[in-house]
């Protein structure tokens, strides 16, 4: 770390710094200007005390990390891509992965015949929430249990990979035990307990994006789970709450650029939430392989009308098939292979 002393202090609290950064376990090595100095804390940030504390020193104008917080999801510590591999399926080093299904698993008719389209429109895993996090408790919750078994049936009649979300720690043993990737949702991004203990089953991972989460944070959560021994890690943009009333929220594709820089981690993004508006969704999808995304998240429909959650954001099996054709070129053009379909 860097500690920018104030324009003339004293020698006396320029010792004192210098003392304060060795009790907290770094080297100093102080670097005297004509007005102005700054001392380089030598030690490694990730193991060793924050030095943020030392601008509660009057002399102490600001303190500047050097490190980033995000040991293992870094490129610095894997230059190269990480390739997840779900029982065959892969994601990420060239291969964009197509992930579609249904907002909630509604019914065996709804969640067989969904599934069935998707699978003939080249997506490889299939998407469904048994259970559901809703803004009202009011609002249908998912079949839970149920929905999980329904979800077992349609990979045992497809072949597809499952991704379903974990909503609490007590679950994270029963969906792992069906469930190919588990999904950590916006609203559980920061829960801490909740990744570790996801991290522990050793399933391969999708950490969405909190909807008021800045990057950093987002891969800060990613590292909870590699540190705790579990590297099969995906990224999911999935829109950020900002003033914007047009669309339900703002698609990053920004951060997607950015998580691709930072990290080797592959990185999927969600039109469907990420905008809440159907309409948007094929656009989304091309932006979002254009920008480098690893693969999509896709909310589908039989009848969005009908859906018992979120149906103005859900696409039906007509325009999955578009949006598959109309993404083609923007995936080559990234360097990427689209599954057969």
């Amino acid at each position: 770390m860097i500690i920018v002393i104030r324009a003339h202090a004293t020698r006396e609290q320029i010792d004192e710094v210098l003392h304060e950064v060795e009790v907290l376990g770094y080297t100093p090595a102080p670097i005297h200007g004509a007005n102005q100095t700054v001392v380089a804390a030598i030690g490694d940030e990730r193991t060793h005390a924050n030095l943020e504390s030392l601008t509660a020193l009057p002399q102490v104008q600001s303190v500047l990390r050097v490190q980033k917080r995000y040991k293992l999801v870094s490129r610095e510590s894997h230059p190269g891509d990480t390739v997840v591999d779900v029982g065959g399926v892969r994601i990420g080093g060239g291969s964009f992965c197509m992930m579609a299904g249904p907002c909630s698993v509604e019914s065996e008719e709804q969640l067989m015949a969904t599934a069935d389209a998707v699978k003939a429109a080249g997506a490889t895993i299939l998407r469904g929430g048994a259970y559901k996090p809703r803004t009202s408790p009011y609002e249908f919750q998912g079949l839970g249990r149920e929905g999980l078994l329904l979800l077992a049936a349609a990979r045992d009649r497809t072949g597809l990979k499952i991704i379903t979300e974990v909503l609490s720690e007590r679950d994270v043993e029963h969906v792992a035990g069906v469930a190919d990737i588990l999904q950590i949702g916006a609203r559980n991004a920061q829960n801490f307990q909740l990744l570790i203990e996801a991290a522990r089953s050793g399933k391969p991972i999708l950490l969405k994006r909190g909807m008021s989460e800045k990057i950093e944070e987002w891969l800060l959560a990613a590292e909870y789970i590699l540190a705790h021994g579990n590297p099969h890690v995906l990224l999911c943009e999935r829109g950020i709450r900002t003033f914007e009333t047009y669309t339900r929220n703002t698609l990053d594709l920004a951060a997607v650029a950015v998580a691709k820089s930072e990290s080797h981690l592959p990185v999927i993004v969600d039109p469907s939430q990420g905008c809440g508006r159907a309409d948007l969704v094929v656009a989304l999808c091309c932006g979002a392989a254009a920008v480098g995304a690893d693969g999509l998240i896709v909310e589908v429909h039989p009848n969005p009308a009908e859906a018992m959650s979120d149906g103005q954001q859900q696409v039906d099996f007509a325009a999955f098939r578009r949006l598959r054709e109309a993404i083609a070129p923007f995936v080559a053009a990234a360097g990427k292979s689209l599954p057969s379909g």
